[in-house]
């Protein structure tokens, strides 16, 4: 499938390093605050970090004043005056017209206004206003709000000194935003544009794409930006990227949790199964809020890294953002950011370092002059410097355990001895503290003159966005912004260093044992940079055809052979994959255990089309096939978030010219079949490299990687193959092009209402066997609808046999579904099947054109499922995979412990698993979907360009084709929840990857069934929370690197935590334990001691992100869907919420606080304990031995002694069912009074 790859994925790559921590959570922050979190284990997945309509082209080859065609950027834009007032006056097109530049090229749907603007000292600035016409005026802000918010920062200063005794934590930027939700249900409420973050991102593997985001939980992660190779390791946990350059195919089963998201990437139409029991929805995602926004590229990477400091480039990342000469405080803007409902984040890639935020309008001013500051004089002291380094460190141990980072490690290792791809990028505490101070190296001066040397304004790229005219953003920037210096150098410049991948070692096959249990190839060229190319993307045409689903594509015909699962080819277009010393091209395939056993014949394959596609040669029609799709897209995209959207054009400055900023990255401008040729004929097989990963591997590789321990092979290519390849081999009758494509829109007219214009959905059918919910679109107004259904059935919760049963059935449905529904899904037509807690959720979205003939494929094929016998096999087998590596993650591990406890009849992944390895037959999925099928409840909504009676025929269409019988009585679409006993109780499992020293620890507190005022309530109180929570235990006690606490609505029922990840080779987590309850001490304290002015500033903030508008229409039916999805229909929510926050008082929050934390509060505590020296095996010795592989790990939980540190204060649960069984239960309850 072709997948958009965004800035925002979620790797945790070297090649794009994002400090975790920043939008994600933010971006969660807005999302519940906007309503969209009911714990809802189904919902969103990342990271992540996923941004609609972003396909980036990316490549570092240009500075930023030599766009790729040598058109210099100061001559075409306006240069700003050193003074406000001379730029004020210069040029100035006045507020009514606050008309943008001509020169840049945007689309028709797009109503903002654009400014390009180079300073003095040569920084370039791409101004964008979003005021619009229908808000009435083109000024700023009126005469009450200006008076609305002196009176505001009047507040603030009085506020200011007291906020000051508390900032000086020294948090970075990164690690803005990690408070969180997490919602616990069982719906996948994902963002349809941000559909990745549904898996994770971290190492799920398409993880780290997206988990993006924990994403959510963690979500706070800072999206890692995504590579390739990042991503054919998510390939078996199906996390999507859609990208210019990149297409993937995929069937695979998901996991869905958001991991770290991870965020990430945007899953266009990726039909993505979810595995039931397993959906937890942690809020953390993209934002919906259209706060301002600022990104700043620096056109400088980690090959600048020095070779005696590896990891340098990212530690200034970190380092730049505690304090400035300005701003002592070293947590001071990220405590400013978080008052006025803002978050802030960073990343550094081979070649750019990105820094973006975004803040309420009212403060925005202020915020970019205290942003301003870090790249103006940043203090950088020395004292700040060790504990930083065990964040960095801290960091790199989390990304230790993914496949993806240990691939991507290995791949550049192979690059020439000086070419910068074989530098260790990410750093840790042996290369930036320990080694230098054996060498005697001074990291701090090293530092300094890092800084001093590049980041210089004239490597910077400025954009920012808020709705305020361009006169005044011209104005700010140029008053801000011209005081950063220039220190004249040329910018490094790497791209003498051509082929670094010609060498002897490459053209090989290696071997890998991966942490996870997967079987993947991976065949990989290096070519020339293609970013000068960018009007042709070759690569995107390329890939467009090697990860078709179609007939003759190669994944259909592995598929057919039930020896591929997944393909996905392209180009990931970070700086690891695109830069200005090469390009790659990749193919990644999840093969299935007969096919690791053919894995030459399905290298084979690849060649095979490969040689079709060059002996035909570029094709007119399928290019203009592309375009007119990409076209579509373009002319019609929605708006999205704007801290997203800030920080894809800070990078598209670096790449393109001043007309094509917006463009660059998304259209194909020209048609040059020689230049396809030219990309296209270097895929051969004597240039390729081969990777294969497998379990199986392991006893077998005597080679070790030296940064992330991982252990392979290098051989020749069989000499049967080798010769095969080098001879002109035959064609496969069985590959070919793809036939043109029915599901392409042409009707883009917008259909007129046929019933009464409503606020918010209405249910126009209610009968025994469903409902259904519409909405005509009347605020966006384009061309596309969203059709979501839900099949509720009783069955699927009766056994765990029948949960996995379950998921084998909708993973092998997507299976089906793959070939025939790939032409609508290339045609910006998305579906998404997820197997819910209690049913089948169907999504559907795209032009609405075609839209009906994809929904009723599904339907067809839901109604007429079938499976072979060698199809069943195939999916099962996987699925011990997915649910495999779903467990050996301490976090998600520490996820379905905790909410076994929490609810009553949940089947735990341990339950799931060991009924797969029991053994399932076809005939007994058959017999389940036959019963499944035959009695239902569905429940649907439909929003967008379409009518009601269009609406009620999807309905109709469901009904009359499965021709169910209703439920024979209503069922709640939710578990019961126990109810604690007062007192703190503990339950202490073993992590179950022994090669894995990292540990989560959760701390949760119970509240019960409360109501939505309360739960707005504890909103307010995370809110609070998460900023000095970050501040005592990441930044003063050191203790890791994912560090937030997390609103709960498990079920209905409320509840608050702190999670701390940690390592057990540096802490015992009875010490993170109590840590953790030191710092709710001390929090209790701090509220306290709250002034009114401070607390009503924040109370101001949460009301602002909650009444900010949806930036598009996938946000409206979100929100919406969740209401209908969780059968609680209180679609004003959030009026009620904001209602609630302007009655609440100091006192409100601190008895509520001292409530739940009392002698009577009702406390568990989970924690996976990882593997090192701070937790001993049971038999007292140490553990914590790399090791690459855990696949001969029994799932059972293994229960541990208390240590002496709790083990008087403390309820020790060894065995969840007998504690759970002498349990209430509390009834069922919705948050909806």
């Amino acid at each position: 499938m072709l997948r958009r790859v965004t800035v925002a994925a979620v790797c945790a790559t070297g090649r794009k390093l994002w400090c975790e921590a920043g939008r994600e959570l933010a971006a969660l922050w807005r999302i519940e605050a906007r309503g969209r979190c009911e714990d809802s284990a189904a919902a969103r997945p990342f990271p992540i970090l996923t941004m609609p309509g972003r396909n980036k082209a990316k490549s570092t080859c240009s500075c930023p004043d030599l766009q790729p065609n040598g058109q210099d950027l100061g001559e075409s834009g306006r240069v700003a005056r050193l003074g406000a007032d001379e730029s004020e006056e210069e040029g100035r097109r006045g507020p009514v017209s606050n008309v943008g530049d001509p020169e840049i090229v945007k689309s028709p749907s797009d109503p903002k206004q654009y400014r390009y603007i180079k300073l003095r000292n040569g920084l370039q600035a791409l101004l964008i206003s979003d005021l619009s016409n229908m808000e009435g005026k083109m000024g700023d802000a009126t005469d009450d709000e200006e008076e609305e918010e002196e009176e505001e920062e009047e507040e603030e200063d009085d506020d200011d000194d007291d906020d000051d005794d508390d900032e000086d934590s020294g948090a970075e930027i990164e690690d803005d935003d990690e408070e969180g939700f997490d919602d616990e249900d069982e719906f996948d409420d994902d963002d349809d544009e941000h559909d990745d973050d549904d898996l994770d991102t971290e190492d799920n593997e398409l993880e780290e794409l997206e988990e993006r985001a924990e994403a959510r939980k963690k979500t706070t992660e800072k999206q890692q930006s995504q590579s390739l190779f990042l991503l054919w390791s998510k390939l078996t946990d199906r996390l999507w990227f859609k990208s210019t350059y990149t297409k993937m195919s995929s069937t695979l089963l998901v996991e869905t949790r958001k991991l770290y998201g991870v965020v990430g990437a945007e899953s266009r139409s990726a039909p993505v199964q979810h595995l039931a029991g397993w959906q937890e929805e942690e809020q953390q995602g993209e934002t919906d809020t259209v706060l301002s926004a600022a990104a700043l590229c620096v056109g400088v990477g980690s090959f600048a890294d020095p070779d005696d400091l590896p990891g340098l480039a990212h530690f200034l990342e970190h380092m730049v953002f505690m304090g400035s000469l300005k701003y002592p405080d070293e947590n001071g803007f990220d405590a400013f950011l978080k008052k006025h409902g803002g978050s802030d984040n960073a990343s550094t890639d081979c070649e750019r370092t990105v820094f973006q935020f975004d803040v309420q309008r009212k403060y925005f001013k202020e915020a970019l002059d205290r942003w301003a500051q870090f790249f103006i004089h940043p203090l950088m002291i020395r004292d700040a410097i060790d504990r930083e380094v065990e964040a960095v460190d801290s960091e790199y141990q989390l990304a230790r355990p993914s496949d993806a980072n240990r691939k991507e490690m290995l791949f550049g290792s192979l690059a020439r001895p000086g070419h910068p791809m074989g530098k260790f990028f990410w750093g840790n505490a042996e290369t930036l503290k320990h080694e230098p101070k054996r060498n005697n190296i001074d990291t701090h001066a090293r530092l300094r003159e890092f800084w001093m040397h590049y980041y210089s304004a004239h490597y910077m790229t400025l954009v920012v966005q808020s709705k305020e005219t361009l006169d005044t953003l011209e104005k700010w920037v140029t008053e801000i912004f011209s005081q950063i210096p220039n220190n004249g150098l040329p910018k490094p410049n790497f791209g003498h260093l051509t082929d670094p991948f010609d060498t002897p070692a490459f053209n090989k096959l290696y071997r890998v044992v991966p942490i996870r249990k997967i079987h993947a190839l991976t065949i990989t060229w290096a070519l020339p940079p293609q970013q000068q190319h960018y009007r042709v993307k070759p690569l995107h045409y390329i890939s467009w055809l090697v990860g078709h689903e179609g007939k003759g594509s190669i994944l259909s015909y592995l598929r057919k052979k039930c020896w591929a699962l997944a393909l996905f080819g392209g180009n990931g277009e970070t700086g690891f994959e695109q830069n200005s010393t090469y390009s790659v091209f990749s193919i990644s395939i999840t093969l299935t255990d007969e096919g690791y056993e053919h894995f030459y014949e399905v290298a084979h394959t690849v060649f095979q089309y490969l040689k079709m596609l060059q002996k035909l040669g570029p094709e007119k029609r399928i290019f203009e096939e592309i375009q007119k799709i990409e076209d579509n897209e373009f002319h019609y995209q929605e708006q999205t978030d704007p801290v997203e959207y800030v920080e894809n054009m800070c990078e598209n400055m670096q790449l393109y010219p001043l007309q094509d900023f917006l463009t660059g990255d998304q259209l194909l401008f020209e048609y040059k079949p020689e230049v396809i040729a030219e990309a296209l004929n270097q895929l051969v097989p004597q240039k390729a490299n081969l990777v294969l990963l497998s379990g199986a591997n392991e006893g077998k590789c005597d080679l070790k990687e030296k940064w992330f321990g991982t252990q392979y092979s290098m051989e020749d290519i069989e000499n049967s193959w080798a010769e095969l390849w080098k001879s002109n081999f035959e064609l496969n009758p069985d590959l070919h092009l793809p036939a043109e494509n029915k599901y392409i829109a042409t009707d883009f007219m917008l259909k007129a209402f046929d019933c009464p214009e409503t606020e918010y959905p209405v249910k126009i059918v209610n009968t025994p066997q469903g409902c259904l919910w519409y909405k005509k679109d009347n605020k966006f107004k384009i061309p596309k609808a969203y059709i979501r259904f839900h099949l509720i059935s009783p069955l699927i919760q009766k056994s765990a046999a029948n949960v996995v049963l379950f998921d084998i059935f909708v993973n092998i449905l997507t299976h089906n579904l793959a070939e025939p529904a790939y032409e609508a899904d290339v045609a910006q037509l998305e579906y998404k099947l997820v197997a819910g807690e209690h049913g089948l959720i169907i999504r559907v979205k795209g032009f609405n054109h075609k839209l009906p003939l994809l929904f009723q494929l599904i339907i067809d094929y839901l109604a007429e499922f079938s499976s072979t016998p060698a199809v069943f096999t195939m999916i099962t087998e996987q699925l011990k995979k997915t649910y495999f590596n779903i467990l050996i993650k301490p976090e998600t591990l520490a996820k379905d412990v905790r909410l076994l406890i929490l609810e009553y009849a949940r089947w735990s992944m341990i339950d799931k698993y060991r009924a797969l390895m029991d053994g399932l037959s076809l005939e007994s999925l058959l017999s389940f979907v036959r019963e499944l099928k035959s009695q239902l409840f569905v429940e649907g909504l439909v929003q967008g360009n379409v009518t009601s009676t269009e609406s009620t025929d999807f309905l109709k269409y469901v009904v009359d084709k499965l021709n169910f019988m209703p439920l024979e009585q209503e069922m709640p679409v939710q578990f019961q929840v126990v109810e604690l006993p007062s007192g703190h109780h503990l339950c202490k499992v073993r992590a179950l990857n022994r090669g894995d020293a990292n540990s989560e620890v959760t701390v949760y507190y119970q509240s019960g069934a409360r109501s939505l005022k309360e739960y707005t309530l504890m909103e307010l109180l995370v809110m609070h929370m998460e900023e000095p929570c970050f501040d005592f235990l990441r930044t003063k006690q050191t203790l890791g690197y994912h560090v937030y606490p997390t609103c709960r609505n498990t079920s209905g029922i409320l509840g608050f935590s702190v999670t701390v990840g940690t390592q057990a080779t540096k802490y015992n987590s009875e010490v993170v334990d109590k840590k953790i309850e030191e710092f709710l001490s001390s929090f209790e304290e701090k509220i306290e001691n709250l002034t009114e002015d401070a607390f009503n500033t924040q109370v101001t903030a949460l009301i602002k992100l909650k009444e900010c508008e949806d930036t598009h229409l996938g946000e409206e039916v979100d929100r919406n869907w969740n209401e209908v999805v969780t059968q609680q229909y209180l679609f004003d929510r959030l009026a009620h919420e904001i209602e609630a926050l302007k009655s609440f008082s100091k006192s409100d929050l601190v008895n509520w606080f001292k409530a739940h934390r009392g002698p009577g509060s009702k406390m568990l505590s989970v924690h996976v304990v990882g593997f090192g020296k701070y937790e001993p095996e049971e038999d007292g010795t140490p553990s914590g031995e790399d090791s690459n592989s855990s696949c001969e790990v029994m799932m059972q939980l293994t229960y541990l002694p208390t240590s002496p540190l709790l083990a008087d204060c403390t309820i020790r649960v060894i065995d969840i069912r007998a504690f759970t069984s002498r349990l209430n239960l509390l009834p069922y309850h919705k948050i909806v009074k």
